[in-house]
């Protein structure tokens, strides 16, 4: 049995415990959060589980063997080292880190402890990104051209990030997951309204191979919107996470294009055949997640939401935004 301390119990702790304190293998031993309010919450949803306002309370707990870290950004770099150097695995809601600097020091830690971390990358997780990584992988829709996402709704504000560290980590996280090819550079503009920082940006990646990435993040849209648009040679794809039937949905439409008398003469025609929406796994996502961070503790394999795909995305969002204070200067990874 796996022991599990959660920090945070405010927007997503709940959800931890809730999944974590459900599976056969782990049980939930003690949750920390200094406002008294979200201790009375948890209290009254699990009476069970020890409450402490003191982080090194959980992290010094002798019954807790991996610590999830549900707090603002800014705060992971100092738990998450703490809890490695007192011999825990860890969970890390995303993004990784404030920097890739602090990502790189605690993978090398954990490497040199021999614990595991991980991040919580919740959407790798969803039936949707592991059906479009099955069609991807079994080249359904052929080499890949573009990843194209809107990620908007009308708040909620961050007072201490700007929008591309808030809502762009999904969209990284799901484009570097899917794409085998590594992004070479990051163009991003982007400009605050209210607080000072960021609340609409556009965010474009470039990768080998001609396939070009561009994120849509937006907290002053008057809808909520989440799709994604992969197009490949063969067959190009929509997935809209609010479609509560068919989220993904693969056409068979693209571009044939032959020689004619040379290279410089093209014949150029449109396919348009069927659509079909593909029959996605049931199932949590942040349960599976879970399920899939306890498994690794055990079986030695390398989980998929690791630290070296946190500081991935944690380099892309770094680009960004060097790159929208340069005004859309192209930023090299």
């Amino acid at each position: 049995m796996v022991g599990i301390g959660v920090i945070g119990y405010g927007y997503w702790g709940p959800n931890l415990v809730r999944n974590f304190q459900t599976l056969d293998r782990s049980k939930v031993v003690a949750v920390c959060d200094r406002d008294a309010g979200a201790l009375r919450k948890a209290k009254k949803a699990f009476p069970q589980l020890r409450l402490t306002t003191r982080d090194d309370e959980i992290i010094n707990d002798p019954d807790v063997d991996l610590v999830a870290i549900a707090t603002p950004v800014f705060t992971h770099f100092e738990l998450a080292r703490k809890a490695l150097r007192a011999g825990k695995h860890i969970l890390v809601e995303k993004p990784f880190t404030h920097t890739s600097t602090q990502a790189e020091e605690l993978i090398l830690l954990a490497e040199k402890k021999k614990l595991k971390v991980m991040v919580d990358h919740t959407f790798l997780f969803t039936g949707a990104v592991r059906k479009i990584k099955t069609l991807i992988e079994e080249g359904i829709l052929g080499d890949l051209f573009y990843f194209d996402s809107m990620r908007v709704n009308l708040g909620l504000f961050q007072h201490d990030v700007n929008v591309v560290w808030d809502l762009a980590p999904h969209d990284l996280a799901i484009m570097d997951y899917l794409i085998r090819e590594k992004p070479i550079g990051v163009v991003a503009t982007g400009e605050a309204h209210f607080s000072g920082m960021e609340d609409i940006s556009f965010i474009t990646v470039y990768f080998p191979k001609n396939i070009i990435a561009h994120i849509n993040v937006n907290w002053l849209s008057p809808v909520k919107v989440r799709t994604t648009l992969i197009g490949g040679l063969k067959k190009m794809l929509v997935w809209n996470d609010l479609d509560a039937d068919e989220k993904i949905k693969v056409y068979d439409k693209g571009v044939d294009i032959k020689t004619k008398n040379g290279v410089y003469d093209l014949l150029m025609s449109y396919r348009s055949g069927d659509m079909w929406a593909p029959r996605l796994e049931p199932g949590e996502a942040l349960r599976l997640l879970a399920e899939t961070c306890i498994g690794s503790l055990g079986n030695g394999q390398t989980p998929i939401n690791d630290g070296r795909a946190g500081l991935r995305v944690v380099k892309m969002l770094e680009a960004a935004d060097q790159s929208m204070k340069r005004k859309g200067e192209i930023i090299y990874l």
